[in-house]
């Protein structure tokens, strides 16, 4: 699987729901009751599988505050001028007119594991017989001395997508000539291993185009990156000199974080930024942590299945949950997303149920056309995920090549979200 387009992940999703049927309206208190916390590239899809697939046999609500979902995928092409902002946003609407899935714009506040009920910021609850969590991820702020959510607004983390994405573009934008910018990626398990690196790649593209003079400094808390060889190369050829990578063990630990003077505070110097883009730790958002199904930062799962291993009635996907070989992706939440709605189907309406198939692939881009990629095929093990197949791209690739990949991400991009929310 070394080639990836939107003919091929439509057949994807086919072939994976082979015996799935046309959809119908969810309506009915009688009917088995599937709630979905989080309407991400995990809870949309899941949500939507679930309502359609059941043919109206499952009642399915999806608790999710935002009222349109901007995609942290591409938030970095927006930020480099690739795509517009309007582009990543999407609304809800058609799982509701579509499917019957009940759309509810609220937080989710806790959950009564007992009770079966999620409780509600308007202070309402909402009864289920499964339940799914897709809530990603929650920043540790406190894993980066000195900063904080008032930290933010001058040091944007900018990786939940929305307006800090749309911040940051603006400080890049008028970033003093010859300024310096500074990104501090966060320490593994991350959202999105890829996407740091891709910032650095759309922030030098935007660079070499307003203000060639600009420098770039990445102050890594790792010694590796994904993709290292690739991105590396691909600085080098599209913009020689202006990205300096600093690993861990040469900078020997961020010690603090300044966002009153802009510096980033390490055993070898302190980093005087123009603008920072500083991303600290993470863990599951912070509803799977009410809910009892974390295990430290993360909720472990059972990988036949995306069950809670604390809870058999409550299912854990994407960021939040602990997939094994699986990234934090929106492609592996999606995939994860299917298999889970699966089971919850032949649990509720005693369906067919077949066995966990797992896919990611995560794109990047490093300059106009030239995109590289890296993923593989999952199965669901005994104890964990497990790799069946994986592929990345090769530094050596003509040009011809990296557009062809660029052009099936976008096809990708179209896909998936057509698979969410249509």
């Amino acid at each position: 699987m070394t080639n990836f387009n939107r003919r091929a992940f439509c057949s994807f999703v086919a072939a994976s729901t082979a015996a799935l049927a046309a959809p119908g309206l969810a309506t009915g208190s009688s009917k088995p009751k599937v709630v979905v916390i989080g309407g991400g590239a995990g809870g949309a899809t899941a949500a939507r599988y679930i309502a359609k697939d059941s043919k109206g046999a499952i009642d399915v609500t999806l608790i999710e505050a935002s009222k349109h979902y901007y995609t942290c995928f591409y938030s970095n092409l927006y930020l480099g001028g690739f795509r517009d902002y309007g582009s990543i946003g999407h609304s809800y609407d058609r799982l509701s007119s579509n499917h019957g899935v009940n759309v509810v714009h609220d937080w989710a506040i806790s959950v009564d594991t007992s009770g079966k009920k999620v409780k509600l910021g308007s202070g309402s609850s909402v009864s289920y017989d499964k339940l799914v969590l897709s809530p990603g991820i929650d920043i540790k702020y406190e894993s980066i001395n000195g900063y904080s959510p008032e930290a933010q607004t001058r040091m944007p983390h900018a990786w939940k997508s929305g307006t800090q994405v749309k911040v940051l573009r603006d400080q890049v934008l008028n970033m003093r000539k010859g300024g310096t910018f500074v990104m501090v990626p966060p320490p593994n398990p991350f959202r999105c291993p890829p996407g740091p690196y891709e910032r650095v790649s759309m922030v030098a593209h935007l660079l070499k185009a307003k203000n060639p003079t600009g420098k770039i400094v990445v102050v890594d808390p790792k010694n590796k990156f994904s993709k290292q060889g690739l991105f590396m190369a691909g600085w080098e050829k599209h913009y020689p000199g202006m990205v300096e990578w600093i690993d861990a063990d040469t900078h020997g630990g961020i010690k603090n974080v300044n966002p009153d003077t802009m510096e980033i505070e390490t055993d070898l110097d302190t980093f005087k930024a123009d603008v920072a883009c500083v991303v600290p730790a993470q863990r599951a958002g912070a509803i799977a942590m009410n809910a009892g199904v974390t295990d430290g930062d993360w909720s472990p799962i059972v990988p036949e299945t995306m069950q809670s291993r604390a809870d058999s009635n409550i299912y854990v996907l994407g960021d939040a949950s602990v997939a094994s070989a699986m990234p934090k992706s929106g492609f592996s939440a999606n995939s994860q997303a299917k298999v889970a709605a699966n089971h919850v189907r032949g649990a509720l309406t005693d369906s067919k149920v077949f066995p966990a198939r797992f896919s990611n692939t995560c794109w990047s881009l490093v300059a106009t056309n030239d995109g590289i990629k890296v993923g593989a095929n999952y199965k669901g093990g005994s104890e964990k995920i497990e790799v069946v197949d994986k592929f990345i791209s090769k530094t050596d690739e003509d040009s011809a090549l990296r557009k062809k990949t660029y052009q099936e991400a976008n096809a990708w991009y179209s896909g998936i979200t057509s698979d969410m929310f249509s």
